[in-house]
């Protein structure tokens, strides 16, 4: 048996207290039966299987430890190729002043 903590609110704590004081019985032993019939409810309603465990089984048997490193493989193997940046255009210099200077100053 593996031993956890669980958060309840402070009323329903009280209540289940006082239901194991009536019933005679460990508070433990009535939050586990609670969690056994909920989870069993829960997977007769097939709420239990993951449709998509498997779904992309690889064949590999490293791939937790591997994970990041198979990931950035993958995604640069989607990559569009870099090519060089596309060239700007050049600017037309403006007509009517002179190189090196402001039109007007002195």
């Amino acid at each position: 048996m593996k031993r956890t903590t669980i958060f309840l609110d402070e009323a329903l704590e009280y209540d289940l207290k006082a239901l194991a004081r009536r019933r005679g019985q460990p508070v433990a032993f009535l939050v586990r039966e609670a969690l056994a019939e909920y989870v069993g409810e829960a997977k007769e309603a097939g709420a239990g299987t993951l449709s998509f465990v498997a779904a992309g089984a690889s064949g590999r048997d490293d791939v937790a430890e591997r994970h990041e490193e198979l990931l950035w493989q993958e995604a640069r193997l989607h990559e569009e190729p870099q090519g060089p940046p596309p060239a700007r255009p050049r600017r037309q210099r403006a007509t009517g002043r002179k190189a090196g200077g402001k039109k007007g100053l002195r």
